[in-house]
């Protein structure tokens, strides 16, 4: 069975190129084309392709916007983002739009034969040049998100929470510290409901999921 391809792109001198390159391929062939935002939604929804390359930028909106749609409408198409344009932020949002695929127009021949092959099969891909900047983005969010999730709390209210995560008695943290264990007592009731939490267990759980241990790693 052939994988079927829908081609959007406002030059026509890019889909024929893709085109023409694509019908070189037995296992491969052009569903149809689009040039706008409306036409690739519209395109999408009536000939139900397997695979959809979407330029970024297209005239009545985003390709992101396109690529929004597309998933609501139909998850299971698959979308190669295809743009002259490296940056950061987009390749961010595309992923989070749902692309599984982001290349650039510079890519080689067989290298975008490849990469159709591969989101076909349900594979996710990012141009080499461009996937240690996304990955280098996901780790600042996820920092950020984490710091985030703490940023009510002073440093010894962090640490304490550090200690009570491990399973620590406020005696033991009390130890720890060099605190008393009234004291250790106050700063966990403190902890407790600057984060809106009940337990020493939602507040132990909260802090693996939010993974304090990264914020004092080598710290220590």
């Amino acid at each position: 069975m052939s994988l079927r391809v829908l081609l959007v792109d406002d030059h026509e001198v890019v889909r024929v190129g893709v085109r023409a390159l694509i019908e070189r391929h037995p296992d491969m062939e052009v569903a149809g084309e689009a040039s706008t935002v409306r036409e690739a939604i519209k395109q999408t929804e009536v000939l139900k392709p397997d695979v959809v390359i979407l330029d970024i930028r297209l005239p009545g909106g985003s390709g992101l916007d396109a690529c929004r749609e597309i998933k609501k409408l139909l998850p299971e198409t698959r979308i190669i983002i295809l743009t002259s344009f490296p940056d950061d932020q987009m390749i961010f949002d595309a992923i989070a739009c749902g692309a599984e695929g982001y290349v650039l127009k510079q890519i080689g021949s067989e290298d975008l034969i490849q990469a159709l092959e591969k989101v076909g099969r349900g594979q996710s891909l990012l141009d080499p040049s461009i996937t240690h900047r996304v990955l280098a983005k996901v780790r600042e969010a996820q920092q950020q998100e984490r710091a985030h999730a703490f940023a009510g709390l002073s440093h010894q209210e962090m640490e304490i929470l550090a200690l009570l995560a491990e399973g620590l008695t406020n005696r033991e943290i009390g130890a720890r510290q060099q605190l008393s264990e009234k004291t250790v007592r106050n700063y966990v009731s403190v902890i407790l409901a600057k984060l809106d939490l009940s337990s020493r267990a939602q507040a132990a759980a909260y802090a693996a999921r939010n993974r304090i241990e990264d914020i004092f790693k080598g710290g220590k």
